[in-house]
């Protein structure tokens, strides 16, 4: 009995170090909302199936010929699958988060192995070890499974802990009574939320959901744990992956004033269609009261075209279009920054705003913050303060160095249009250009399509190119050749962190760098 307990140390040492990886595959699949663990598992069989403990099937098949293989062999057959899988390096972009919910379902698997162990202890049996072994190793073998059916017993568990939760978030939002703005759109609300907070600080003591807080989840967390008596505005990023979710978030928050980024193909795949996309961004304008503000963009076809369902206050910002409340004219983009003159409806001045921000998009995202500002009382002299206050926005074609490279870290953008104005950005540089992505993602029947035309304008701005993942870049791959880019400045590879002693190599003299979209883990090749 003793040694066989004894033979279960290092049985159970990796059948943690495994739970860790599954569970931390299962966070970033959003704890299998909408079945994506799920997905993920069967589209990744060989990362789930063929690992080190692939020895654990030879030893069950030898035990099978040979009943005298028992405790020895176990023990041994684990401390080598714990060293191997202890020895592997393998770099993770973000880390599991050991939260609450993970360590709730951390005692949900101990009790699903104690289950499985207890009877063989209770009423040990030398000659039933083959069979106690057999279904341990199955349990380890397959733990991405026993994850999932953790997560799916404590699913009733943590719908009561939402609603506690969502319930005070509620209570805490209503008792302080201030005004909301809801973000949304394909791409830019982390930096239009951003930028926005800067500006209205000027006046206010405004607050932001932190990072990507812009989930229903991250919208509780962010009111329960971070807003406090001393915030008179809230500004709430709302994301979504499918209709009837910014509802949902607007519902939680009711915002009094709106604001749509731009509408694109991102994650179309889960929208299943651009209309879809549309109809889902709307979400947040239709849930805003009757004296609420939308503010919208008219050099956005899908926002042009779409029949808004809600009689709130409409107002309208431009760059192309002019026929608007606000417009911004006389833009001047260089690698330091931007500078240009916005124009209000009404007002034949032009006032210049200065910005560190880099990219003509920025400038529909201050756009916006300058009009709700107006909105909100701020005056000319303060929206221009608060412009040429705004932070670079980490991880959103922020300019930093790296030795001597000058890195455009643009790893949190994932859209089609987003990653034509980071090549456009990348184009104003004077050097050496050089991009390192992995592609884009969840673009369903048109990401092969998306992809290559990125790679068409990559083409046309870059001396070289490192592509991130042989299978998911292959669209790039073939748009550059096609376009008779030079294949000796081409570099495929399966890790991102070999991109660094590349660029090393490749820089001359002044040398910018494009890191354009960093796929989450469950993404790498």
């Amino acid at each position: 009995m003793a040694l066989f307990l004894i033979s279960l140390i290092p049985f159970l040492l990796f059948t943690i170090f495994k739970t860790k990886k599954s569970f931390h595959m299962l966070q970033q699949n959003f704890y299998d909302d909408d079945h994506r663990y799920f997905k993920w598992v069967l589209t990744n069989i060989t990362k789930v199936a063929y690992d080190t403990d692939i020895l654990f099937v030879l030893i069950m098949l030898t035990i099978f010929f040979d009943i005298g293989i028992t405790i020895g062999a176990f023990i041994i057959l684990y401390g080598i699958i714990f060293l191997l899988y202890r020895k592997k390096k393998v770099t993770v972009k973000k880390p599991l988060v050991i939260t609450a919910r993970i360590k709730r379902l951390s005692f949900t698997m101990f009790l699903i192995y104690f289950i499985m162990i207890i009877p063989f202890v209770i009423n040990f049996d030398y000659e039933n070890l083959v069979y106690a072994y057999t279904l341990l190793g199955l349990m380890t073998y397959l733990n991405y499974f026993v994850v999932m059916t953790a997560n799916f017993i404590n699913k009733p568990i943590e719908k009561c802990v939402y609603l506690y939760y969502k319930h005070k978030a509620v209570k805490k939002l209503k008792s302080m009574n201030i005004p909301v703005v809801g973000i949304t759109g394909s791409y830019g609300k982390t930096s239009s939320k951003n930028i926005i907070n800067d500006i209205l600080n000027v006046k206010f003591n405004s607050f932001a959901t932190p990072k990507s807080f812009n989930t229903p989840y991250g919208l509780i967390n962010s009111i329960n744990n971070y807003l406090d008596k001393f915030n008179d505005i809230f500004i709430a990023e709302m994301g979504a992956f499918r209709i009837g979710e910014i509802k949902q978030n607007a519902k939680l928050v009711k915002p009094k004033y709106g604001i749509i980024t731009k509408i694109g193909e991102a994650h179309l795949e889960t929208f299943g269609s651009r209309d879809n996309i549309m109809k889902g961004k709307f979400e947040l304008i239709e849930s805003l009261p009757i004296d609420g503000l939308a503010i919208l963009n008219r050099d956005d076809e899908y926002q042009v075209k779409y029949k808004i369902k809600n009689n709130c206050n409409v107002k309208w910002i431009g760059i192309e279009n002019t026929d608007v409340d606000i417009y911004a004219t006389n833009i001047n983009l260089s690698s330091k920054g931007t500078s240009f003159d916005v124009v209000f409806k009404g007002d034949k001045n032009k006032y210049n705003f200065q910005t560190k921000l880099l990219g003509k998009h920025n400038v529909y995202n201050i756009l916006a913050g300058i009009l709700l500002g107006r909105e909100l009382g701020l005056t000319v002299e303060e929206l221009k303060r608060g412009v040429s206050s705004v932070k670079p926005i980490e991880h959103r074609l922020e300019l930093k160095k790296y030795g001597n490279i000058n890195i455009i870290d643009d790893a949190y953008n994932s859209n089609p249009v987003g990653s034509k104005m980071a090549i456009d950005v990348l184009g104003l540089m004077d050097g050496i250009k050089i991009i390192v992505t992995p592609g884009m993602i969840e673009l369903g029947s048109e990401q092969y399509n998306l992809n290559y035309k990125f790679g068409e304008y990559i083409s046309e701005v870059c001396d070289f190119v490192i592509l991130v993942g042989k299978k998911q870049t292959k669209p790039i791959y073939d748009a550059l050749i096609e376009k008779n880019f030079d294949d000796k400045k081409i570099f495929v590879l399966n890790d991102v962190k070999d991109a660094f002693p590349l660029m090393n190599r490749l820089a001359k003299g002044d040398t910018f760098v494009l890191l354009e979209n960093d796929l989450p883990d469950l993404f790498n090749e």
